[in-house]
């Protein structure tokens, strides 16, 4: 018995699919979000970070990295004693604002 689709009910192709596998891809687990989400409020430097979301320095170094490599985040690197590394978005990681904040809604309205 075929049902009818629904049309209020979104379709998944394998096209949809794979694009949501290469977003996973891109910004692997959790902490990726979480370090987006202060990164949007600024550039920060790796204590900054690791401080603010209580993270281990191991878990921390892995996400800055995969963000770095996909083109979501920035490392600039200053010449001081000791060496300073302050991170912030590119305009990539800025364009995934409006996820983050659909994010946010869906969570306001479901998760209480």
């Amino acid at each position: 018995m075929n049902k009818k689709p629904d049309p209020e009910h979104k379709t998944y192709d394998a096209v949809c699919l794979r694009s949501i596998r290469n977003v996973i891809d891109v910004f692997g687990g959790k902490w990726a979000f979480l370090v987006l989400e202060q990164l949007h409020i600024g550039t920060m430097r790796f204590s900054e970070l690791e401080k603010a979301l209580n993270i281990s320095t191991k878990s921390l170094t892995d996400t800055l990295r995969n963000l770095e490599k996909n083109g979501i985040i920035r490392r600039e690197v200053i010449p001081t004693v000791p060496v300073t590394v302050k991170y912030s978005l590119t305009e990539k990681g800025r364009d995934f604002d409006s996820v983050l904040l659909a994010m946010k809604d869906w969570s306001g309205k479901w998760i209480s």
